[in-house]
């Protein structure tokens, strides 16, 4: 049972195979390159990085009864965040493929396992309807199940005064949907924030230019916090009591994106959920993604750096 200010994050919980080949992949060929195997998922990396920002959080989703499952759900717990899981003997524990290319930049091959079988009755109520915030991947919605089980927990959670977000989740996969039915999806989800990178913003609003895209999303979710994440050119916010602004990147060097987006949303839930800000929330967040694509994985081990910026943001009380 989570108490009234936990952060809950709902769908895809699965173990990472990240790939960084040295040399071109061909046909037939061989070669060498950097691998690494940990938890991931989009919603299980938001509760981590959440938790990471001294924000409590509970992860609620489907694995298998499996060894990968084991290893997914111990590194959850070993980083404080709460699990409510279905344990599945009908389907393994998702597995994703990251191959990352020498800029940094990765493609994903997601496997469809138990957290794509996630339904309504697999739900934990008692967590849902005690949650602060709800936090949503459209890797829930894409398909059914777990959509029927993802719009049940949102409207469980936000009934009982849970405000909710949504992550778009990927271009691509709005692409196979189809804009039309993507969106028709997505507008029976009472979110108060989203969190689109430039990519799915262009996708869901055919528009190219970030503030084109802004436009529409703040027309079309009058009563949403729209937080646009524009990779090395920032981020751009703007909700119905937040006037547009932007919030510059890092500097930091890309090693490998995986996952930033989900650490920058972690990151940016725990500090809006703890003050309101959305300004200095996107600092804290932008201060994180940029940790993260500087390092290789979604969840590399804290270090001193980390902990330097977690401190430096929770000492500023005016963004500078």
């Amino acid at each position: 049972m989570t108490d009234r200010t936990s952060l809950v994050s709902l769908g895809d919980l699965a173990w990472d195979v990240l790939a960084k080949p040295d040399t071109m992949l061909l046909p037939g060929g061989d070669t060498t390159g950097r691998m690494e195997l940990s938890g991931g998922g989009s919603a299980a990396n938001v509760a981590v990085w959440a938790q990471r920002c001294a924000y409590p959080s509970t992860f609620i989703g489907k694995i298998g009864r499996d060894r990968f499952g084991e290893l997914a759900t111990a590194e959850l717990r070993a980083e404080g965040v709460h699990t409510a899981l279905t344990l599945s003997d009908q389907h393994p524990t998702g597995v994703i493929l990251a191959l990352i290319d020498r800029r940094g930049q990765r493609a994903m091959l997601t496997g469809q396992g138990a957290d794509w079988e996630l339904l309504p009755e697999d739900l934990p109520l008692d967590v849902l309807r005690g949650a602060r915030h709800l936090h949503l991947t459209a890797w829930s919605l894409f398909r059914d199940p777990p959509r029927a089980a993802a719009l049940q927990a949102a409207h469980a959670a936000t009934a009982a005064g849970a405000t909710l977000s949504l992550d778009p989740g990927s271009f691509q996969m709005i692409q196979q949907l189809g804009r039309e039915s993507f969106l028709k999806i997505v507008d029976d989800v009472p979110f108060d924030v989203i969190f689109p990178n430039d990519d799915e913003a262009r996708a869901m609003s055919g528009e190219r230019h970030p503030d084109a895209a802004m436009g529409w999303l703040r027309d079309r979710y009058p009563h949403a916090l729209v937080v646009l994440k524009m990779d090395e050119d920032g981020v751009m916010i703007e909700g119905p009591e937040c006037p547009r602004l932007q919030v510059a990147a890092t500097r930091d060097l890309l090693i490998d994106a995986t996952g930033a987006g989900d650490a920058f949303g972690g990151a940016f839930l725990a500090g809006w959920l703890r003050h309101g800000d959305p300004r200095r929330a996107a600092h804290l967040a932008v201060q994180v993604g940029g940790w993260v694509v500087s390092r290789f994985g979604a969840r590399a081990p804290a270090d001193d750096d980390l902990r330097a910026r977690l401190a430096r943001a929770a000492s500023v009380q005016e963004p500078v």
